[in-house]
């Protein structure tokens, strides 16, 4: 890897930033000075510091938010806000992208990252990791729905979805449990059930669960623990 990208995607420097800070002699390859920002280096053995400090260069990088209400999940949209805007320019120059997605109108856990390989592995059904929501509907939950959501929903356009779970907590309030991600498909099948949705918000993907104080809007690096508990 060039020694300019490296230092770039390892701090809070711009590509061309990292450069001149390279020809001003501030960077170290294993303790010696470089000046040369196209220089190729090894960033799994060669120990890289920037004003005598390490450059802690991550090859993948993995967030977690708790996206809020009124935000499109997208990279970027020339008329609406995106989860994106939440973060600030360090991060979003690392190229994540959203997870999946939660539709405007829903809220909740949505992981971020530049990993390819892992964002299919999440939303893939076949991959079996689930998807957890708590929904507040219109209407009265009846057991008969639990049937059918088990059985697998038909939405109102003939779309046949994957068997799902859904829990009755309270008359109008569920759970439910779906391991694949068809356009607004929660939203979709409350409401070929009989019960539209009025709030709808993701609690958890796998074992990875958002904190019962967590507030919409925050977002934090996700520990290779619970990049682990995606899976389980």
């Amino acid at each position: 890897m060039r020694l300019d990208r490296l230092v770039s995607e390892g701090s809070a420097l711009t590509r061309s930033q990292a450069a001149k800070a390279i020809r001003g002699g501030t960077v170290t390859v294993n303790g010696v000075p470089v000046c040369r920002p196209e220089q190729r280096v090894d960033e799994n053995t060669d120990r890289i510091c920037l004003g005598g400090k390490p450059v802690c260069y991550q090859r993948f990088h993995y967030y977690l938010m708790d996206k809020p209400l009124g935000l499109i999940t997208a990279s970027r949209d020339r008329e609406a806000g995106t989860v994106l805007d939440l973060l600030p320019a360090e991060v979003k120059k690392q190229g994540v992208f959203p997870v999946g997605r939660l539709d405007k109108d829903t809220s909740g856990l949505l992981l971020l990252t530049d990993d390819g390989d892992f964002a299919h592995r999440v939303i893939s059904p076949g991959s079996h990791v689930n998807k957890i929501y708590l929904a507040e509907v219109e209407g009265t939950l009846l057991p008969e729905t639990v049937l059918r959501f088990r059985e697998g929903i038909v939405l109102k356009d003939g779309t046949e979805c994957l068997p799902a779970k859904l829990e009755i907590l309270r008359e109008r309030t569920c759970l439910v449990t779906v391991q694949e991600g068809k356009y607004h498909q929660v939203r979709r099948m409350l409401a070929a059930a009989g019960n539209p949705v009025v709030t709808l918000r993701r609690l958890q993907i796998g074992a990875l669960r958002l904190a019962d104080n967590s507030e919409p809007g925050t977002w934090r690096q996700l520990s290779e623990e619970e990049k682990a508990k995606v899976f389980l």
